[in-house]
């Protein structure tokens, strides 16, 4: 991973300045290198009755990770567009006991390049993204299949 890219602390302000949520759970963008984005927070105002993170900030991590990583994207490109999730699946795999991290990116088989194109051609696109939360042994704690939809701004 490179180091952030300069709009990222802008656009983290703008997300913790705009999403209560994210503030609340302490959300930080820890690394962009173009095609991967990590977004990070703190476990403690992410927990449960567990004691370990909570699965609606696991989801709500994936979900701004993803977000953030269009996001970040457009902005390289000087686009002004409305980003929503379409669609998500979550799936929960193991307990998360530290600092929550969720790593986004396109989905297997999405790129960027028509995605900027139907943007450019018709003012909406979509993209399919993958995030995961890494866990122990290599493997997934959570991971968020979504959909993405990007629409310009009149």
């Amino acid at each position: 991973m490179t180091t952030i890219h300069a709009p990222l602390p802008e656009l983290e302000r703008f997300i913790r300045d705009g999403i209560p949520l994210a503030r609340a759970m302490d959300l930080r963008i820890a690394a962009f290198d173009g095609d991967r984005l990590v977004m990070t927070a703190p476990l403690a105002p992410n927990i449960n009755d567990k004691g370990c993170a909570f699965g609606g900030s696991l989801a709500s991590l994936m979900t701004v990770a993803c977000w953030a990583l269009v996001e970040a994207r457009l902005r390289e490109r000087g686009l002004d567009c409305d980003v929503f999730v379409a669609d998500s699946t979550v799936r929960y795999l193991d307990p998360v006991w530290d600092d929550l991290r969720a790593e986004a990116t396109l989905a297997p088989g999405a790129a960027w390049e028509p995605f900027f194109a139907t943007l450019e051609s018709r003012g909406r696109a979509r993209a399919d993204f993958a995030c995961m939360v890494p866990g122990t042994g290599g493997k997934p704690a959570a991971t968020l299949d979504a959909r993405f939809v990007a629409k310009r701004r009149a």
